[in-house]
């Protein structure tokens, strides 16, 4: 856990991040949730299985929470909730006092060997998400590659991934981070599906023009 300009950073594993202030908890992409908890916003990025997670939806989900969800997203989600909105890249949006971007994402050059095509296609409007909590801009990537779309962000907090095969690398990542210009990079994508520590703490050393944090999983 990590708190940053008042805001409580956590992650719980993959790309699941929750960003806490005043009691109210935004979570990014819930996968594997351990423990059962209120998440007043959720933000998913797409519809692979390990970002939409219906099982992983319903533990942290209730009457007064509200889902934003790429498109794509939408048809799978029949679960009780405030209001569940589908959104594209380049929209905008305002729940609960904070500002929401979403941002498109998309693989450049990790292709599937049996499609033939990305494994994460431009067309498909994935997206990433930057969100305002207190004056602090906190953008989470998605899954991606490193995209013209992100470089004019400049974001306080970087939540990137470092995995590789799907997405980023840790080279990758570093060059993100260098072309994104965040005050704080944390790695992501990482311990689960594929990738290993040893990802994040290669990323944290090539990174010089940021700050970096490797959270624990909580």
């Amino acid at each position: 856990m990590l708190k940053y300009n008042g805001v409580q950073i956590k992650w719980h594993g993959h790309d699941t991040f929750t960003l806490t202030k005043d009691d109210i908890t935004v979570c990014f992409d819930p996968y594997q949730i351990d423990k059962k908890f209120h998440a007043d916003v959720i933000l998913i990025s797409h519809n692979h299985f390990d970002h939409l997670s219906i099982v992983d939806l319903e533990k942290i989900t209730d009457e007064k929470t509200v889902i934003i969800a790429a498109k794509e997203c939408l048809e799978q989600i029949k679960l009780p909730c405030k209001k569940l909105i589908g959104i594209a890249p380049n929209e905008k949006i305002e729940i609960d006092g904070f500002k929401i971007n979403a941002i498109r994402a998309y693989n450049i050059d990790k292709i599937n060997p049996d499609t033939k095509r990305p494994f994460h296609p431009k067309e498909d409007n994935k997206v990433g998400f930057v969100i305002t909590i207190n004056n602090t801009r906190f953008y989470h990537t998605g899954d991606s590659d490193l995209i013209p779309e992100m470089t004019d962000i400049k974001p306080d907090v970087l939540f990137v991934p470092v995995s590789g095969t799907y997405v980023m690398t840790p080279d990758d990542a570093a060059k993100a981070v260098k072309e994104i210009k965040p005050k704080l990079a944390i790695p992501m994508h990482y311990g689960s599906i594929v990738g290993t520590t040893n990802d994040a703490k290669a990323f944290k050393k090539l990174v010089t023009t940021s700050e970096v944090h490797i959270l624990s999983k909580e």
